[in-house]
């Protein structure tokens, strides 16, 4: 099994999201603002917050909105959301680690409208796995991945600010 190069991942959705934007969108007052769900989409985010020079990003909890609930939600360490800015009317950069089964996006979607109500939302995720369950596709992605069949893919976060994925024992997430 070959581990994907998240930085490389990281360095191609970089390049898409700067393709279709325009270079102030996401500096302008009122621009897009980037939002990414805990824990490796925050990182991610952050990161991409430096790397376009946007002016506002936060960060998702979806844990109370997540279907599994019981089995991930309730164990979560999250930090709370929090979103200096407001939803309402906003174009949002959604962001996260990996595309996998389409619930944690349907997680995030909930828990951001219970902010307000966005003009648009694009996803941008750096690692997309097969075994979509919801109609969920990324605007964005750093590129398409495989695992084994009883494989997850974790995004690690190193000190230096690099990515790194780790392949652990899994269903996927």
């Amino acid at each position: 099994m070959i581990i994907p190069d998240a930085e490389a991942l990281y360095f191609a959705l970089l390049d898409e999201i700067r393709a279709a934007h325009h270079a102030d969108a996401f500096g302008a007052p009122g621009g897009v603002a980037i939002v990414g769900i805990h824990s490796g989409g925050a990182w991610i985010a952050e990161r991409l917050a430096q790397d376009v020079g946007a002016l506002e990003w936060g960060v998702l909890n979806v844990a109370l909105h997540r279907d599994d609930y019981a089995k991930k939600g309730s164990h979560s360490k999250a930090s709370s959301t929090t979103l200096p800015f407001a939803v309402e009317g906003r174009h949002i950069l959604l962001v996260d680690d990996v595309l996998y089964t389409g619930s944690t996006v349907r997680a995030a979607l909930n828990e951001l409208y219970d902010y307000g109500r966005p003009a648009s939302v694009e996803l941008a995720v750096l690692a997309e796995l097969g075994g979509r369950e919801l109609t969920v596709s990324a605007r964005f992605t750093g590129g398409a991945v495989s695992v084994g069949a009883h494989e997850t893919l974790v995004l690690a976060h190193n000190p230096d600010g690099r990515f790194a994925f780790e392949v652990e024992p899994g269903s996927g997430s």
